[in-house]
This record gives C-alpha cells, sequence and structure tokens, in this order.
C-alpha cells in the first residue's frame, strides 16, 4: 500500500472491519487502545521496549501510559488527525508479540 494511503484518514466502515482485526483493542473517538496487565514493572518495561523497537522500525509511535505493572496503548495517526491503515497494522503487530 503506498505511503500516501497508509497516512489517510480511514472511513467509519474500514475502521470497524480493522477492529473486528483486533478485537482486544477498543475504539475511543480517533484512537484505538488497549491496556495490558504483567506480574511487574519490569515485565511491563520489557513489553514496553519490545513495543517501542517495533514502533520506530515502523516510524509509527503509540503514545505509552505506565503504571507500574499496567501499560496502556494508544494509537492514533496525529498528522493525518485520525485512525489511518498503519495504526491497525502497528495494533495488529503488536499482538502478536503477546
Amino acid at each position: 500500500m503506498p505511503l500516501a494511503q497508509k497516512l489517510s484518514v480511514i472511513s467509519g466502515d474500514e475502521v470497524n472491519e480493522r477492529m473486528r482485526r483486533v478485537p482486544q483493542w477498543s475504539l475511543h473517538g480517533k484512537s484505538i487502545f488497549r491496556e495490558y496487565n504483567f506480574k511487574d514493572f519490569k515485565q511491563a518495561m520489557n513489553f514496553t521496549n519490545r513495543v517501542a523497537q517495533m514502533a520506530e522500525a515502523q516510524d509509527h509511535h503509540p503514545d505509552i501510559y505506565i503504571s507500574y505493572s499496567k501499560v496502556k496503548l494508544e494509537l492514533s495517526t496525529h498528522k493525518a488527525g485520525g485512525l489511518t491503515h498503519m495504526d491497525f497494522d502497528l495494533a495488529e503487530k503488536i499482538n502478536q508479540i503477546m
């Protein structure tokens, strides 16, 4: 898929279709989010570091919130002003590391 198309905000129907492929994620306005719970801070940080490496490789960075053993990820393409294919592609990849 061309980068310009990946950076375009997707329609409501497309959002619904892509949400079916990442059922653990929730839709909230112009973003999707997921919360993870770990045994302890070390596990939470290991996961966060893996996500950070993946995000850097994709050049698409989630908002990450860490509270001891909880990690919340929020994805939205700020440059586009909403959800794009890049958000869902990264969510699918993050799901694969869990």
